[in-house]
C-alpha cells in the first residue's frame, strides 16, 4: 500500500496542515544551537531543574529591550507569560497545534510554544500587547471588533497575529486562500467566517501592517 499521502499530503487537507506544522517544528529544532540541544537532552525532569545552567538572552519585546538569564529549555511562550508577564499570548495546546500562542519574531509569525527563548537572542518580538499605539487599535484589532471575529476570545490574540502575517505574506487574495493560510489557528467557538471577513477587509483597505 502506498504512503504517498503521508509524505506529500494533498493541498488543504488536515494531514497537510499537520505535516507542515511538524516540518516547521523540525526546522526550528534543526536551528537550535548544539549547546542548547545537548543541555536539553540530559534531562527534562522537574527534579533535575537545578542542572540547567542559565544562558544570557538579549531580546526586544514590543519595542522594549530586555537582558535576561534563562534556562535553555524555556520556551518563548513561557518567557513572555511567566517572566515578562505578557499574558495576551495564550497557551492552548502547548504543542504547536492550535495557534493561540502566535507572535511575530522579526516580522514573521512564530508558534511561541514551539520555539526556545534562547533561539530569539538579538531578535525583535511583537505580541498582541504591542500592536496598538496608545489608545489607537491596530487595523486588524478594529476589524475583528467590527466583524465580531471572536466569541470566548481565547484564540483571538493568535488569530489577529496570524491574520496580520497572512496579509504580509501575500496570502489574503481570497476567502479560500485566507482559510488555507489561517488553518493553523483553531477557533473552538467557530467564528471562522467573521475572522475571514475581518482579514479580507483589512487587506482591501490596505491598512498599515
Amino acid at each position: 500500500m502506498s504512503h504517498d499521502n503521508e509524505t506529500n499530503p494533498a493541498p488543504g487537507s488536515a494531514s497537510r496542515r499537520s505535516f507542515l506544522k511538524r516540518s516547521a517544528a523540525l526546522a526550528a529544532l534543526a536551528a537550535t544551537p548544539p549547546a542548547v540541544v545537548q543541555a536539553a537532552e540530559k534531562g527534562l525532569d522537574e527534579t533535575a531543574a537545578g542542572f540547567f545552567e542559565k544562558m544570557n538572552l538579549s531580546i526586544e519585546v514590543n519595542g522594549t529591550p530586555h537582558r535576561l538569564s534563562v534556562e535553555p529549555r524555556v520556551t518563548l511562550l513561557d518567557l513572555l507569560r511567566e517572566q515578562l508577564h505578557l499574558h495576551g499570548t495564550k497557551k492552548g495546546c502547548d504543542w504547536g497545534q492550535c495557534g493561540a500562542c502566535t507572535v511575530h519574531v522579526d516580522g514573521q509569525r512564530v508558534l511561541s510554544c514551539m520555539s526556545l527563548a534562547v533561539m530569539q537572542n538579538g531578535k525583535k518580538v511583537t505580541t498582541i500587547e504591542g500592536l496598538a499605539k496608545g489608545d489607537v487599535l491596530h487595523p486588524m484589532q478594529e476589524a475583528f471588533i467590527r466583524h465580531d471575529g471572536f466569541q470566548c476570545g481565547y484564540c483571538t490574540p493568535g488569530q489577529i497575529m496570524s491574520g496580520i502575517s497572512c496579509i504580509r505574506e501575500g496570502h489574503a487574495g481570497s476567502a479560500e486562500e485566507v482559510r488555507e493560510y489561517m488553518s493553523g489557528n483553531i477557533c473552538r467557538c467557530g467564528a471562522y467566517p467573521n475572522i475571514v471577513d475581518a482579514i479580507l477587509e483589512v487587506k482591501q483597505k490596505g491598512g498599515a501592517l
